[in-house]
């Protein structure tokens, strides 16, 4: 949750936000590269969790309140993604578009898991691993694809940043739903591991062997650059660079390597740092308590901040409504903002502040059991 928030303070406030991706060796930095990268963890570790987090809210639901409830919190979080998050990404009242990022596919995949409760546990075991390790053999058919793909396979697996027109709106599918679905069913299985009767020591090594498992799996793909990416790296001008095209790997939709290399080392650092228990780590989980809030919030204020500083350079209110073009953000410029460093002081800033407000809603709803609580 805190790592996040670099990368969206980078969005909002780096002067080079809107102009040049930042993992693309011939336009960036290392520092940026970097910046960049390491938020690609934030968004597989949280859909991964958020199924182990519902495998064990079934040790105390029974089948069917597990699957009244995440379908019920899966469309509250589509409505969430749909009208809340969609205005605090743009600041545009009109919604001339309407972005299904990361919550619509947590939404989404609630709803199909929680639809798939009465499967025997090893079915949902291997659906997900088959889609997440097969789902790119679509790359091959989209590769060849001639003319528009249909609004159904853009959901599930393509993507369309650019939007469909809907109703005097623009819907953006910047995250498909099918392989977050898969990655949240091995998240639903990996609860399992988390029973109370599971050892921790047996646990720790299941974590350790499948992190490790999976970081060398993606070495050997990325390797012989045949499959699991659809974007093969390539050599550049020194061996730095070429590096830095071999871990550019694809986030929309997240392919089989880069849930590889987000996921392996995620499972590392479950296992070794499990019983880790000081003042950090008191702090750092109260975030973790309350990521809906959160989340939220911390898009809320990074906008309006930003928004500060686009009218103290000087620029009118009419012109911030022009937003940025080919993006729906309202009250930014491409090509102004901040350097990186300073980047890295409001992402500081901004974790600081949210603090107490996610102190007070963690203490909140640990000492109120109301049924309301669990959908926030």
């Amino acid at each position: 949750m805190i790592i996040m928030a670099l990368d969206h303070s980078r969005d909002y406030f780096h002067f080079d936000a809107f102009l040049h991706d930042p993992l693309v060796p011939a336009t960036t930095s290392v520092p940026l590269y970097l910046t960049r990268w390491v938020t690609h963890f934030c968004a597989p570790v949280f859909v991964f969790l958020a199924g182990t987090s519902s495998f064990l809210q079934g040790l105390r639901k029974t089948p069917k309140e597990l699957g009244t409830f995440l379908i019920t919190r899966g469309l509250w979080l589509v409505f969430v993604e749909t009208y809340i998050m969609s205005f605090a990404f743009t600041f545009d009242i009109h919604y001339g578009f309407i972005l299904l990022q990361v919550i619509w596919a947590i939404g989404v995949s609630l709803i199909i898991i929680g639809a798939m409760l009465w499967m025997p546990f090893n079915l949902i075991l291997a659906t997900g691993i088959l889609i997440v390790s097969g789902h790119n053999v679509l790359d091959y058919a989209e590769a060849n694809h001639r003319g528009a793909f249909g609004f159904a396979w853009d959901l599930a697996h393509r993507g369309n940043f650019g939007g469909y027109a809907v109703g005097g709106h623009r819907l953006a599918i910047l995250y498909p739903f099918l392989p977050w679905t898969g990655l949240m069913m091995l998240g639903y299985c990996l609860g399992k591991l988390f029973k109370p009767d599971v050892k921790i020591d047996y646990r720790k090594k299941i974590l350790t062997r499948s992190g490790i498992g999976l970081i060398l799996l993606f070495v050997f793909l990325r390797a012989i650059n045949r499959y699991g990416d659809p974007h093969p790296w390539t050599t550049q001008q020194n061996l730095l660079l070429t590096f830095l095209s071999f871990m550019n790997v694809s986030k929309y939709p997240p392919s089989l390597l880069f849930l590889c290399i987000t996921i392996g080392p995620a499972l590392l650092f479950l296992s070794g740092f499990e019983s880790v228990k000081n003042r950090l780590s008191e702090i750092i989980t109260v975030y973790g308590r309350v990521p809906f809030l959160y989340y939220v919030l911390h898009f809320y204020i990074l906008h309006f901040i930003s928004g500060i500083f686009f009218f103290i350079r000087g620029h009118a209110f009419s012109e911030g409504l022009k937003g940025v073009p080919n993006f729906p953000f309202r009250f930014l410029i491409a090509g102004e903002g901040i350097h990186l460093w300073q980047v890295y002081i409001v992402w500081m800033a901004v974790v600081v502040a949210l603090y107490p407000v996610c102190k007070w809603f963690s203490d909140y709803k640990m000492n109120h059991k109301k049924w309301w609580l669990s959908y926030l």
